[in-house]
């Protein structure tokens, strides 16, 4: 079974020249490539934000050891940058500016580290259907060769069967471009969808750390002027 796949990839490979050796390759890059990001994703848990919502809500409640363990165990993108607020805010002698700009740092380093090789299966996925155009042109000129050489002893199925080996290249292109577009436009959302993530915790983050100090610097309240006169009353 093996060498009769082989042998049908070759003689795939004989028709439609080295445009589709070109596409074949292109392809086992970017299938190579598409295994690799899946991994990495799967890896640094893209998408999966439970452990960060969780570390946050124990900070919400007080409970800070605890966040920020959940917090440092987490190994994606959003919890590397909670882990880091957590870290930062609990020293006092940094400024609040300070903190949120090592959390953007941190947040667009993991992010572009997410996003390498996004550019190569965008190239692949454009490139791909020109490749596969290009050979169609070339075999229609190798075609229509052939049928100026014939003079008048035209044989149409020699026409018909360059033609169709022409447009070989062209639905190579397409059935390679077709699944790495696809493919391409999941994982930017998978990214999207991340980025969006960190903003919403990260800000949630900063917002009840304010609240919190805030309420910790507030002055107690003032005893009422009917809890005075009971006072007064009951000497």
């Amino acid at each position: 079974m093996t060498d009769s796949v082989f042998q049908n990839m070759r003689s795939f490979l004989e028709l439609g020249g080295p445009v589709v050796a070109i596409l074949l390759v292109l392809s086992v890059f970017a299938v190579a490539l598409i295994l690799l990001k899946l991994v990495q994703f799967w890896r640094e848990r893209v998408g999966f934000h439970g452990a960060a919502q969780r570390a946050l809500h124990l900070w919400v409640h007080g409970n800070y050891g605890d966040a920020r363990q959940v917090a440092d165990a987490d190994p994606s993108a959003v919890g590397s940058a909670l882990a880091a607020a957590m870290r930062l805010s609990m020293t006092r002698s940094v400024p609040k500016g300070v903190v949120e700009d090592e959390v953007e740092r941190i947040a667009v380093g993991r992010l572009h580290d997410l996003q390498r090789g996004f550019r190569a299966l965008d190239a692949i996925a454009q490139i791909s259907p020109l490749l596969g155009l290009f050979g169609t042109v070339l075999g229609m000129i190798e075609a229509f060769q052939q049928l100026q050489g014939a003079g008048n002893a035209v044989d149409p199925s020699i026409l018909a069967g360059g033609i169709w080996v022409a447009l070989l290249t062209t639905a190579a292109g397409l059935a390679v471009a077709m699944p790495v577009s696809l493919v391409l436009t999941w994982f930017e959302t998978r990214m999207e969808n991340e980025r969006v993530a960190i903003e919403t915790l990260t800000t949630s983050f900063f917002s009840q750390h304010a609240l919190g100090e805030i309420r910790a610097a507030s002055p107690r309240a003032e005893p009422s002027v009917a809890a005075l006169t009971g006072a007064s009353h009951a000497h």
